[in-house]
């Protein structure tokens, strides 16, 4: 499989960009969102969310937000 099949197959370790997650912030808090790659989502600990990373597109809507223990 190549690296693009492996990408449209949504691979759970794609990364996301470095330059793209230096600009990201929580929609809610505007803080910081640290990267998840195991579980592909970025985390807003002020917030207490993760936000899901589908198919490498971070997704930045709190109702699509799983809450944090």
């Amino acid at each position: 499989m190549t690296e693009t099949e492996t990408r449209a197959a949504g691979d759970a370790t794609t990364a996301i960009d470095p330059k793209l997650l230096e600009i990201l912030v929580c929609p809610l808090t505007k803080g910081r969102l640290d990267y998840d790659r195991e579980k592909q989502e970025l985390i807003s600990r002020q917030a207490k969310l993760a936000y899901p990373i589908r198919d490498g597109i971070p997704i930045m809507l709190p109702e699509e937000a799983r809450p944090l223990d």
